[in-house]
């Protein structure tokens, strides 16, 4: 057996490589190119963001269609997403809403707002998708839905992060799922050496999970074009 072929068959395993930001991308347009089509709508909708100056941090094209598949697969009715932007990762949850389905997304800032309902009535998601403008702890706390969300989706101001998954429990059916995103942080989460608001909001939120009898909960890294990262996945019980 040659070295390559020992290599691929797990005999032999070669000593670990590292690995950069370019190889993570890479990896991602690679399998992109497989198992995404090309989206105009999608496209158009980061141009967009682009170019009425929202920052570049909506999730990947690969993270969006995880997304979507996710509600999808748990036959999500109703959706709540915390942390708008330009409505991009609002699109691909969108998608997944049967005939008849809602989602609510949650945004502060209000040129945000603006360009996301341009994203979102291009896309011809205007009907399912309502954005409400404000902070998004004053516009939890007015929500009752009901029958309750399926599917939550926290993307926000990491300092918070507690405060939303408090409200998320809430909000959520029993077996319903919480997202949250951007818990890794480039492993930085992690080393106690380091400090920051938003590290502080992730290592509040795993801290106040610990011993929650209400969620079963688990994070998973992931690397990709957005660089070293990962999402808690839990499901409220």
């Amino acid at each position: 057996m040659t070295d390559q072929a020992q290599k691929h068959s797990g005999i032999g395993r070669q000593p670990f490589v590292p690995t950069t930001l370019e190889d993570w991308a890479r990896s991602d347009e690679y399998h992109n190119s497989f198992l995404l089509e090309v989206d105009d709508v999608l496209d158009t909708a980061l141009v967009n963001s682009t170019a009425k100056g929202l920052p570049d941090i909506a999730v990947s094209a690969a993270q969006g269609k995880f997304l979507k598949l996710l509600a999808s697969s748990t036959a999500a009715k109703r959706i709540l997403e915390v942390g708008t932007l330009g409505g991009y990762s609002t699109i691909w949850l969108g998608r997944a809403l049967p005939e008849g389905g809602k989602l609510i997304t949650l945004e502060l800032d209000s040129k945000h707002a603006e360009v996301a309902q341009e994203n979102l009535a291009r896309a011809g998601l205007s009907s399912k998708v309502e954005v409400i403008l404000g902070p998004a702890i004053e516009s939890l706390a007015k929500l009752q839905p009901e029958p309750p969300f399926d599917l939550v989706f926290i993307d926000a101001d990491k300092p918070s992060n507690t405060q939303y998954f408090i409200e998320a429990k809430r909000l959520v059916r029993k077996g319903g799922v919480i997202i949250v995103d951007n818990v890794v942080r480039n492993g930085s989460v992690s080393d106690p050496a380091l400090s920051d608001p938003s590290l502080e909001g992730v290592r509040e939120l795993l801290k106040a999970i610990q011993g929650d009898k209400e969620v079963d909960a688990t994070t998973i890294g992931t690397t990709g074009e957005k660089g070293y990262d990962g999402f808690l996945y839990a499901i409220r019980r």
